[in-house]
């Protein structure tokens, strides 16, 4: 979809390594996506984007947060949070299906987050939603792209993620605040992924306004699925590109198969102003 799009609008296409997690990311696993990429006949602009190397970046946009006010540290185990909620009746959860923070350490005392901080222990960082939405005083929305070319306005409800974590206690960033600080550095004017981030971008949209980042276009494409609509992974034991290679399955087949038009296939990489990324 991406090769695709980069080729219908005459725009770069990227590659980024999203590798912060050192437990899940490794080489050999690096190695194979741009192996399955090649084959499909992609190639995208040089260099690529690790975002293990940009640690630092991360830890500024943080602290401007943190300098706002709308960031604090946060003590609390998965294990604290759960028997927190576990007697509250229908305690609301995210999209993910997470129970919300229940604050337990927002309203901390400044001298009681130093003090424990001081001490050694270990913090997560997370959004004080209530004061984030306070601080920003535009309408928080994006542009989605559907049928490849209608655009419209979506309205971003970035409170049903609560206070969300934007730096993990042993990684010291995360997801949201990697990919939106990632496409502003490099220009990113259209994002294309799945439509399981369509909810995530509510959230990406509001630390954008808060940091005075642009905001990009964006298109959430359908996901594969198998027949009972489960959605294709490796957590559900889905077969891989590779194995579909050593099937004699060319590229031609999977493209076709995808339901996308061979026309997807190719070089999607042109010197034009716009910049997709997945």
């Amino acid at each position: 979809m991406n090769g695709l799009i980069a080729r219908e609008t005459g725009a770069r296409l990227l590659l980024r390594m999203e590798d912060i997690d050192f437990a899940r990311c490794r080489p050999e696993f690096e190695a194979a996506i741009v192996e399955d990429l090649e084959w499909l006949g992609l190639s995208w602009e040089q260099p690529v984007r690790r975002q293990a190397e940009h640690f630092p970046v991360y830890a500024e946009a943080l602290e401007r947060l943190e300098n706002m006010g709308v960031v604090y540290p946060c003590f609390c185990s998965r294990g604290d949070i759960m028997t927190d909620v576990a007697y509250k009746k229908d305690w609301p959860r995210d999209p993910d299906g997470t129970p919300l923070y229940p604050g337990i350490c927002r309203h901390l005392s400044r001298g009681g987050r130093a003090q424990r901080l001081a001490h050694g222990e270990k913090a997560s960082y997370r959004l004080d939603m209530e004061r984030a939405l306070a601080t920003v005083s535009e309408r928080v929305t994006w542009t989605e792209f559907r049928d490849g070319s209608t655009g419209r306005e979506e309205l971003a409800v970035p409170a049903v993620w609560g206070d969300a974590v934007l730096a993990r206690k042993d990684i010291a960033t995360s997801y949201h605040i990697a990919v939106v600080v990632d496409d502003a550095f490099q220009g990113v004017t259209d994002v294309v992924r799945g439509e399981d981030l369509f909810m995530a971008t509510s959230l990406h949209r509001l630390l954008q306004v808060l940091l005075g980042l642009p905001a990009p276009f964006y298109h959430h494409h359908r996901l594969l699925r198998d027949a009972t609509g489960q959605k294709l992974s490796k957590s559900s034991r889905a077969q891989p590109l590779r194995a579909f290679r050593q099937d004699g399955w060319s590229a031609q087949d999977v493209v076709a198969k995808i339901g996308l038009p061979v026309a997807a296939m190719g070089n999607a990489l042109t010197p034009a102003g716009r910049v997709t990324r997945p």
